[in-house]
């Protein structure tokens, strides 16, 4: 394809993504006041358990809409992870061979799960960072959470922990692709161990370290277990090479 063809077929697929998320907030609309309750039950329990006042404050005129309009986003974004995620791949798929297009299934099977699972981390350590970050306040004094400010640490935690699950995923389909081999990121994998902690010290606000560790470690296992798959099918591609230029030596004998 050529650069005008690649930039058309970015633009077709990026919007159908938009098109996808657009959709899925229509219904996020309509969830609206139940995903609200779970967002705000964190900052209610940790007002219930200390006893003092502390809560969601709309300080603005247009914030209450504004807040449904990116809820409703957000639940859209959610919900619609199968399709905008298998616009990413489809967007790759034209690079492969006609053999390797068949991995699409799998690579939309393996993705979705995984950034729901990341997202849904996210949602675990939720309550805990709240709770522990509320216990600095001092007994008798208000605390008024600004709603932009929280569901947008929400949000970006949320959507930050599906995004880094999903990152194995993109090593594996840039290996198929033949772009990086197993062994390159063989050598960069106590990087990999620095960028994995280091993400969960930045998106976990909380000053324990067990959460940290307890977040970090299942994105290295994700690191690594991705790490086997491109080895394997790196094995099998200079097998397939080594047999071919074999062929090759005895038919030119």
């Amino acid at each position: 394809m050529s650069l005008r063809d690649h930039l058309l077929e970015l633009r077709k697929r990026l919007f159908l993504a938009a098109l996808g998320v657009a959709v899925g907030a229509i219904a996020g609309w309509f969830l609206y006041d139940p995903v609200f309750q779970l967002l705000q039950d964190p900052i209610l329990d940790a007002a219930a358990r200390r006893d003092q006042d502390i809560r969601i404050n709309f300080g603005g005129v247009a914030t209450a809409l504004d807040m449904k309009l990116k809820i409703a986003v957000f639940i859209g974004t959610l919900i619609s992870s199968p399709w905008w995620l298998y616009q990413l791949w489809a967007f790759i798929t034209p690079g492969l061979t006609g053999s390797e297009k068949r991995y699409t299934v799998g690579f939309v099977g393996a993705t979705v799960p995984l950034f729901l699972s990341g997202a849904g981390l996210a949602w675990l350590v939720l309550p805990h960072a709240v709770g522990i970050l509320t216990d600095f306040l001092p007994q008798g004094a208000t605390n008024f959470q600004d709603a932009q400010i929280y569901l947008g640490f929400v949000m970006r935690l949320l959507l930050a922990f599906g995004l880094a699950f999903v990152m194995p995923v993109v090593m594996v389909a840039i290996n198929f692709l033949g772009m990086v081999r197993a062994t390159t990121w063989a050598k960069g994998w106590r990087w990999a161990i620095v960028v994995a902690f280091t993400f969960a010290a930045i998106m976990t606000p909380t000053p324990d370290a067990l959460t940290m560790i307890l977040v970090a470690l299942p994105i290295c296992a994700l690191y690594f277990a991705a790490l086997g798959v491109c080895v394997l099918h790196d094995r099998r591609l200079d097998k397939r090479t080594a047999a071919r230029d074999a062929e090759i030596d005895a038919y030119a004998t």
